[in-house]
């Protein structure tokens, strides 16, 4: 007989590096972790990992184990939670993924108010570059800044976002602006090497003129956008950013606008729900929630006139 502990247990093992990190997760010695697995192992008459002097590998009824015991234990917690909705009540545990500096100034908030609505609610934010490359499996609700490859999951657009090439004032004045985006390969330009995507290849559109496609050879490339926009504001280069990222340096003037008349892709903000994302509540509130303190669209001002040399920012 296997019990829930049973698999949370072996979860914990089967994800960690070795037995000691098992064990500093579970707050238990590592003799204690052997001992539980030995036990296991012998209630179930099956060898579930092979230890190496580097890690654990799962055998495969190890490996069957894992799968089949997150799912378990996920339909359990799922059950759970539907009866406290019934209830009346909001609990569980949400994994929220999102990019490092959107999920900072944006979702970060957002979580607060959520946990301040449901103070029963665990909460986790993890930040990345690139949170689309992880496994659909690691979060319940994932935000995107800018285009996707094809997905299954439920997708919720929250913001509209334009990406937009631009430069320090500073750089101008030495350098000059293009006229056309030919004329990027005549600049330094700096880029963002956040995933698989060819950064280095730029895509114009304009309403007058044939679409544009333009090699540039980057003078400068990080992996963390702030970095890339910060090399821009001391007027090291020519960079492309997030319309909600540099909106309020465009509209003091820290960054201008360039190619009037050209623009890039657009960048929107999305939501993606994971498997069990819509099925529970806690994740149909923390949507919700997003959605609102994204409405109006906090980047763009009804303050400012519109700049001339750039699509208006406020609509």
């Amino acid at each position: 007989m296997i019990t829930s502990h049973d698999l949370a247990f072996f979860g914990v093992v089967s994800a960690a590096t070795s037995l000691a990190a098992a064990a500093r997760t579970l707050d238990v010695t590592p003799p204690a972790v052997s001992q539980r697995l030995r036990q296991l192992e012998q209630r179930l008459g099956v060898r579930l990992l092979e230890r190496t002097s580097r890690r654990l590998h799962l055998t495969a009824e190890g490996q069957l184990l894992a799968r089949r015991g997150a799912e378990i234990l996920a339909e359990m917690e799922t059950i759970t939670e539907e009866l406290a909705e019934r209830r009346g009540m909001v609990t569980g545990h949400l994994r929220v993924a999102a990019p490092f500096g959107f999920g900072r100034r944006h979702v970060a908030p957002a979580m607060a108010t959520l946990r301040e609505r449901y103070p029963e609610l665990k909460l986790t934010l993890s930040l990345f570059e690139d949170p689309v490359s992880l496994r659909s499996d690691a979060w319940d609700l994932l935000v995107h800044v800018g285009p996707l490859t094809d997905s299954g999951l439920t997708l919720h657009r929250l913001a509209p976002n334009r990406r937009i090439l631009c430069a320090a004032p500073t750089y101008l004045e030495r350098h000059g602006a293009p006229e056309r985006p030919e004329h990027l390969r005549r600049h330094a330009c700096a880029v963002v090497r956040e995933d698989q995507a060819d950064v280095s290849l730029w895509r114009f559109s304009h309403q007058e003129q044939p679409p544009l496609t333009l090699r540039i050879q980057p003078a400068m490339s990080s992996n963390d956008g702030t970095v890339v926009k910060q090399w821009g504001l001391a007027g090291l280069g020519i960079i492309i950013r997030s319309e909600w990222d540099v909106a309020e340096d465009l509209r003091h003037g820290r960054l201008v606008p360039l190619l009037p008349g050209w623009w890039l892709p657009d960048a929107d903000v999305v939501a993606l729900l994971g498997a069990r994302g819509g099925r529970v509540a806690r994740t149909t509130r923390f949507l919700d929630i997003l959605k609102q303190m994204l409405q109006p669209v906090p980047w763009r001002s009804d303050e400012a006139p519109a700049d001339p040399r750039l699509p208006d920012i406020r609509s």
